[in-house]
């Protein structure tokens, strides 16, 4: 019932952003076909961005592997890969060869740096990209090196994510003008565009090179994280400041001594008496006085403990499938609400069934 419902997409699986964006596309309804090599005892995919497709088995590098996916292409809206550049045409499955069988295809492509430019055919990771893209300078704790915030803002906010939003773009596109179109999207080039809110301050001269040291990156002490007595932690984030206000009551916090929010002369002094301050109780016991309020708090959960949070349960936020626990789709629709339709499949899996529902006759070597 997705959105995406009635669109066929084809993806040749790869690792991390890949997965990701096969997984949005699918979570909102596309039938998301996943093309992969399957191996002697090769059981379902342990990785959660493989739920709600189906898995066929081709080995594109033979010719009857590679006809089988263009014969898919004829009848596919999109398919996206994640190659280095040019090894999908040395296979013979590049934008012109399957755009060839359907000149309205749109043609995914997903890289660290990019189809061109002088790093285009190196190898990288997610760290590599981040810091040519000016993120990972950006982060860290102040007087120290920069810090790695996992691989969110590569591999998925600015890879799969981005990728995601080209392809239903090019599936728009393509509904009026009938034609087909190749999508380049590069984690650098994604990381940047998730920076853009700094590119603006650094315009008003409202960014510094310092990390540690501005409002949103752990310089104020009413926006960071403090210890609490049980070796928790809790987050602040009261900007505005009528919250911060209220943060100061709710805490019990001295008004006067702590008043000038603005100073930044005295965020350094600020954040080590709040460290104190939060270390005299436990986080649960700050979060009967703060959570619910405008103070802007919040506890620091583990991704073991986010499930079990009442907002979050009662939001439905995360979801099990196969006794696995994981987020749920999102963005919510009121009418067409998005689903998990399956976990993950085994590599080929389905390749019997997707082959006769799209009516192909595989070679047995394909």
């Amino acid at each position: 019932m997705g959105p995406l419902k009635g669109f066929k997409i084809i993806e040749l699986v790869g690792i991390g952003p890949g997965p990701f964006c096969g997984m949005m596309l699918a979570d909102m309804g596309a039938e998301v076909i996943s093309i992969e090599r399957s191996y002697p005892g090769a059981g379902k995919s342990a990785d959660v961005a493989m739920r709600g497709r189906r898995s066929v088995a081709l080995n594109l590098k033979t010719p009857e592997g590679v006809e089988t996916l263009l014969q898919l292409c004829e009848q596919a809206d999109a398919i996206f890969e994640g190659f280095r550049p040019g090894v999908a045409e040395k296979l013979g499955v590049g934008p012109e060869q399957c755009m060839a069988r359907n000149p309205k295809l749109v043609y995914g492509r997903i890289t660290g740096w990019g189809q061109d430019g002088p790093l285009a055919q190196t190898a990288g990771h997610d760290i590599n990209y981040i810091a040519l893209s000016g993120v990972l300078h950006a982060i860290g704790n102040k007087g120290g090196k920069p810090m790695a915030p996992l691989n969110l803002v590569g591999d998925f906010g600015g890879g799969g994510m981005m990728l995601a939003f080209g392809i239903v773009c090019g599936l728009l596109e393509a509904q009026k003008s009938g034609k087909g179109q190749v999508i380049d999207s590069s984690m650098v080039d994604g990381s940047a565009a998730l920076m853009t809110m700094f590119f603006t301050l650094r315009g008003y001269g409202m960014f510094s090179e310092e990390r540690g040291a501005g409002l949103l990156d752990g310089g104020a002490h009413f926006y960071d994280t403090y210890e609490t007595s049980d070796a928790k932690h809790i987050a602040l984030g009261a900007i505005e400041p009528q919250f911060y206000s209220l943060l100061l009551e709710k805490a019990g916090l001295d008004q006067e001594q702590y008043g000038e929010q603005m100073d930044m002369g005295q965020w350094d002094k600020h954040k080590e008496t709040l460290a104190e301050v939060f270390k005299t109780k436990t986080r649960d016991q700050w979060c009967e006085l703060l959570e619910g309020t405008d103070a802007c708090f919040s506890p620091v959960l583990s991704i073991w403990e986010a499930p079990e949070h009442p907002h979050n349960k009662a939001r439905g936020t995360f979801t099990e499938v196969d006794g696995v626990v994981q987020p749920a789709p999102t963005p919510r629709f009121s009418r067409t609400e998005a689903e998990i339709i399956q976990g993950p499949r085994a590599p080929g899996e389905d390749t019997d069934a997707v082959l006769a529902d799209w009516g192909i006759t595989a070679p047995a070597t394909a």
